[in-house]
């Protein structure tokens, strides 16, 4: 097993008691332990962080980097890789609860990038029951479906906080709901082993991104990929799908800086090969209820946002 120093042990920690972490938040006790910056000395940081994740390997965690897609900002955290019912048993989060956040990721997922969210009356209004018959459990296990069924406004309220408080769940600035960046770091498999179409450009699930105008185009790109991709190319900005006309709606491209992805490519990323382009339907997978600290992924029956209504 791989020996980890202090210097490790304390980065690992900090991510742990302080949930996941903003790049510049991360860098700046990563200079604090060894006196370097992740500028000048980025081999020595990848090599740490590499280190780090041989170590939990054993484990079967993970710390990985994603970039939220909601205010673009790259954050590293600590995520869980085992799934299997011992590992949720470990989440203290209801059985309700986690239908609750199981429910509300479907209807944000099912209302398009373009919204990439849902109102807070919308997400108190999600019905339950129906999580009974998509593998978040049995009938008759536990009263596990009278719970559910039970399940009341004041409770959803009081789990929407609690989901939001622990990152699972954004705020956006116009007052809906969006996922958190710990549902980002947690489910980019589920995202990619489901129906969620990708960003042409960093080939991240486009959970909230824009679309191309042309209606027969299924391009979708993230607003930060659009100002990279804008940045460099200062000709016309047309679609790299159909070349249509792009109407970006996001500030001024000029002031990207270079470095739009995150600083390092984490080692069990390195090994994943790229998704397929075509989606599987969306479809129950226990096996995929991961975090021993998270509530479990979801899983939906629903029929797919088609690509006009995303425009709606």
């Amino acid at each position: 097993m791989t020996e980890l120093n202090w210097k490790h042990q304390t980065l690992i920690q900090a991510l742990l008691s302080r949930g996941p972490l903003k790049r510049d938040d991360f860098h700046r006790i990563f200079k604090g332990l060894t006196g370097k910056t992740t500028g000048s000395h980025q081999q020595l940081f990848d090599d740490y962080l590499l280190k780090i994740n041989k170590a939990l390997s054993y484990a079967q965690l993970e710390l990985r980097a994603c970039r939220h897609q909601y205010d673009g900002e790259i954050y590293y955290g600590v995520i869980n890789n085992v799934s299997d019912e011992q590992s949720k048993l470990g989440t203290r989060y209801s059985h309700p609860q986690i239908a609750f956040y199981k429910a509300i990721i479907e209807a944000i997922v099912q209302n398009g990038p373009v919204d990439g969210s849902i109102s807070n009356i919308e997400a108190l209004n999600l019905r339950l029951e129906t999580q009974a018959q998509t593998g978040t459990g049995s009938l008759s296990q536990d009263g596990y479906y009278p719970a559910l069924k039970n399940f009341s406004l004041s409770q959803k309220e009081t789990a929407l906080q609690e989901l939001l408080r622990d990152q699972w769940l954004y705020r956006t600035p116009d007052g809906n709901i969006g996922l958190g960046i710990r549902s980002f770091l947690d489910l980019r498999s589920w995202f990619h082993n489901n129906e969620v179409p990708l960003c042409e450009v960093c080939n991240e699930a486009g959970v909230k991104a824009e679309l191309c105008q042309n209606e027969a185009c299924s391009v979708r790109i993230h607003q930060y990929c659009l100002k990279k991709m804008f940045s460099k190319h200062k000709g016309a900005r047309v679609c790299s799908g159909c070349g249509t006309q792009w109407q970006h709606k996001g500030p001024k491209a000029e002031a990207v800086e270079e470095d739009e992805k995150p600083t390092v490519e984490l080692q069990s990323q390195r090994s994943q090969p790229p998704p397929a382009p075509k989606r599987k339907r969306l479809q129950t997978d226990d096996a995929a209820e991961s975090s021993a600290s998270q509530p479990p992924i979801p899983s939906s029956n629903r029929r797919r946002v088609t690509r006009s209504s995303s425009h709606t």
